[in-house]
């Protein structure tokens, strides 16, 4: 019986499951899913639970049931491509036959002193609950401090000016405009939510270091209670350190049918992935699970694969503004409002009734 191994259960191996199960398991081929948690984590949502707004057991989605899918749990030390092995923190191993790597991010701090020891993350759910209990803690009048406007800092900001009214929010942008690679009306739009509701943006900034209870923009020393670190992200070290792994723009190599140049049987998916199309997100996550399903079929088929896939064209991307105003941006379409925030909730409903 041969193992396809998926590390992680993030958005692309889960749709890796979706295109595989039930009917598409060659009966000579079984899966096994690693993760650290008993369930699928909906990341798009983490903002909404550092910020308190969103209880833990609305972003999760439990894994697939199926004869053919083990479901391991640990935390993965080491993948040995030499011996076709995954080693966990015990020391136990798993073998595989095909291996898709979507064990995701960690915050990368640009080489930014004290920014790793003195900032909180929303990378995993872990250290979201740790962020909500540290910002659950803060007296009125404190001041939290979000670092990077990317749609994670903007959601993160928004959602704790809902949650915490009495807070000073400060969000930290570097570009001169907030989405500033996006069209100036949705910029607009979200920078007037912000003035209304009270949250400084602090644009054209440049974090150059961070110590406890401050941080520094250029040369100005700015203090804060409590900081979140949203300013870029990397894989996750376990990835980036697998044997003649090669690094794209701080992303993963990977050839037109999404496994490594030098193996033709270790995949990478999602947030570890290189993609020219599109920064990481679970959409592009979910597209290149759906090619790597393609790809593992028609090699057990025996089948030719062609020289390239379909290519990915992705279909825009949403922003919540709390719980009820939000923004779309679908091509040359910009949604904004309650309408944007109701196609945000109604695509996440979606998504949790077609996996769970």
């Amino acid at each position: 019986m041969k193992n396809l191994v998926l590390l992680g259960g993030g958005y692309g191996n889960m749709r890796v499951l979706l295109r595989l199960l039930p009917n598409n398991l060659p009966q000579d081929v079984q899966i096994t899913l690693v993760d650290r948690a008993p369930y699928h984590s909906l990341k798009t949502e983490f903002y909404a639970l550092a910020a308190g707004t969103t209880p833990e057991s609305h972003i999760r989605v439990q894994f697939p049931d199926h004869e053919r899918l083990k479901v391991v749990y640990g935390e993965v030390t080491k993948i040995d491509r030499a011996n076709n092995a995954v080693v966990f923190a015990d020391g136990q191993e798993l073998n595989y036959d095909d291996l898709v790597i979507g064990l995701g991010c960690e915050d990368n701090y640009h080489n930014v002193p004290g920014a790793e020891e003195f900032t909180y993350s929303i990378q995993t759910m872990a250290k979201s609950r740790i962020a909500y209990d540290k910002i659950s803690a803060l007296p009125a009048g404190a001041t939290v401090a979000v670092v990077g406007a990317g749609l994670s800092g903007i959601e993160l900001a928004s959602e704790l000016r809902e949650s915490r009214s009495d807070l000073k929010i400060k969000l930290f942008d570097r570009g001169a405009r907030i989405l500033k690679d996006f069209p100036e009306r949705l910029s607009r739009y979200v920078q007037k939510w912000f003035d209304k509701n009270d949250v400084d943006v602090v644009a054209e900034s440049d974090i150059t270091k961070v110590e406890q209870g401050a941080l520094y923009n250029h040369e100005d020393r700015i203090e804060a209670d409590l900081i979140v670190w949203t300013a870029g992200i990397r894989p996750v070290s376990v990835a980036r350190e697998v044997d003649g792994v090669e690094m794209e723009r701080g992303r993963i190599k990977i050839t037109p049918h999404y496994h490594l140049p030098v193996d033709e049987h270790v995949f990478v998916v999602g947030d570890c992935a290189h993609s020219s199309v599109g920064g990481p997100s679970a959409q592009l996550a979910e597209e290149q699970g759906d090619r790597i399903a393609i790809v593992l079929q028609k090699r057990w088929k025996g089948e030719t694969l062609p020289a390239e896939l379909s290519p990915i064209k992705l279909k825009g991307f949403m922003g919540a503004l709390g719980k009820k105003q939000g923004f779309v941006n679908l091509g040359d379409a910009t949604v904004t409002g309650r309408v944007a925030r109701m196609m945000k909730s109604g695509l996440l409903w979606m998504y949790k009734n077609q996996n769970g």
